[in-house]
């Protein structure tokens, strides 16, 4: 089978990152169709490392600095692939990623969205993403999604008829913006095919990340506008989704909005934590917000490496 792959890399400001990425899409055993970049008005020379690299694979668009959503949009749009492997510009693929997809398209033909595992390197070091454990498509994805990672932006790769249907990801979102994309493609009625083999290599300490740089959002798009009455894990996944990102935005000050947060998904049983999280920074001083939560994060990295 000769599926033609456009790797798509959205670059803001990576310099210290990119080399390694873009060699990571180049030793693939199963070779990309192209590799699209686009240079979201990076000021640190990131374009200038990619022009290093003498591959007639590469090619980089520069623009003006308008988001991650709007810079993977205007990727896809550049590319020529008929599908679009997904890969920000501070992760790295193992060898055979492109190959894995591969397979997942062949054996599952008609599946919007095709994943692997990955592997997550953080300060604390480095552990196994809890993905599905069986090759195959994901049954009932909301309800998955609650349990285990799935779908992530630089293990995903799309099939291009599925953008063209839905669109593309939400111009204008800081936070969330992948896992909008995820809500539009499975309402739609897509189905997603996941490998259990750990095919990326994620980075949880690149310095900036959405959430570590995070300002207001400006936006036409709302995950409230998929929330179904009576469809109890979409609303659960919605929930888990807008809660995590009100949190920063409560960390980071944004009192207003994580207050409305915190109102509208008040309904929650599965992210209950989360919510009751939310619930106390958001009454807390601001000035001990984002200090507080630095301490929750490292405590729970290191649970999680404990097994806890």
């Amino acid at each position: 089978m000769n599926c033609k792959f456009s790797v798509i890399i959205p670059l803001y400001n990576k310099r210290d990152d990119i080399a390694a990425t873009l060699a990571s899409a180049l030793a693939q055993s199963y070779p990309p169709h192209e590799i699209v970049v686009v240079d979201d008005g990076s000021t640190d020379g990131s374009g200038d490392v990619v022009r290093t690299f003498d591959s007639p694979l590469i090619r980089l668009i520069s623009q003006p600095n308008a988001g991650e959503c709007a810079a993977r949009n205007r990727a896809m749009a550049e590319a020529t692939g008929e599908y679009f492997a997904l890969l920000d510009a501070d992760d790295q693929w193992e060898t055979g990623y492109l190959a894995t997809i591969a397979s997942l398209i062949e054996k599952y033909p008609d599946c919007g969205a095709y994943c692997t595992a990955f592997t997550i390197v953080g300060a604390g070091g480095e552990k196994p993403s809890r993905s599905p454990e069986k090759e195959g498509i994901v049954d009932d994805y909301f309800r998955r999604a609650l349990e285990c990672h799935i779908l992530l932006p630089s293990e995903t790769t799309l099939r291009r008829e599925v953008v063209e249907q839905v669109g593309g990801f939400p111009v204008g979102m800081k936070l969330g913006g992948d896992q909008y994309m995820w809500v539009k493609l499975v309402a739609a009625g897509w189905r997603v095919a996941c490998s259990p083999l750990r095919m990326m290599r994620y980075s949880a300490v690149a310095a900036n990340r959405s959430s570590a740089i995070y300002v207001a959002e400006q936006t036409e798009h709302s995950f409230r506008d998929y929330y179904a009455e009576g469809d109890f894990w979409r609303n659960e996944y919605l929930a888990r989704v807008e809660l995590n990102k009100a949190i920063v935005v409560s960390a980071k000050g944004g009192a207003s909005e994580a207050r409305d947060t915190e109102r509208f998904y008040r309904y929650t049983r599965r992210s209950r934590t989360a919510w009751y999280k939310l619930w106390t920074l958001n009454r807390l001083p601001r000035r001990w917000r984002a200090p507080l939560l630095g301490l929750y994060n490292r405590a729970a990295w290191i649970l999680a490496g404990k097994g806890f």
